[in-house]
């Protein structure tokens, strides 16, 4: 059998919309259309990260920048592809890029029971904030998800103090 390539994280640009809208088809039921997936991958104030294999897309991650304020507004991964990690890798992608542009704060919103998605932002350093009651078209609650980015200089200088 043939090695695969290595995964890689790269920030997504608009030859990339093909590739979004399908994995959004697959993993997120088709959340967003082609146009918002369009304004998504070529706005400079909304950061997609992807994780590729190849040619292939295998996670994505990507948010708003508000001020010093990170909304993130979607994180997928490819069905075929789920509890390996890429999730995790491609949203600390994006955390990352987000704080190289100057995001000192980062949020988003979760069904109350995903459990999984619950699993994932807690292991990246998210905590629960409030709740939205019924926040989704079929009534379900979202938990607002909330975490300080820290830059790499504040990490050190805590780690010495």
């Amino acid at each position: 059998m043939p090695d695969q390539p290595e995964e890689r994280l790269i920030q997504l640009t608009g030859a990339w919309l093909e590739a979004c809208v399908a994995l959004d088809q697959r993993a997120l039921a088709g959340l967003w259309t082609n146009e918002q997936w369009h304004n998504e991958l070529n706005d400079p104030r909304r950061p997609v990260v992807g994780l590729v294999q190849g040619e292939d897309l295998r996670a994505v991650a990507c948010g708003w920048l508000v001020v010093d304020e990170l909304h993130i507004t979607a994180v997928a991964v490819d069905p075929d592809h789920r509890r390996k990690g890429l999730g995790k890798r491609a949203l600390e992608g994006l955390l990352e890029e987000a704080r190289s542009q100057g995001a000192a704060h980062a949020t988003l919103e979760v069904a109350q029971g995903n459990q999984a998605a619950r699993r994932l932002y807690e292991g990246c350093g998210f905590a629960t904030a409030g709740i939205r009651r019924a926040y989704y078209r079929n009534g379900d609650d979202a938990l607002i998800q909330w975490m300080r980015l820290h830059n790499r200089e504040e990490v050190r200088i805590a780690a010495h103090s």
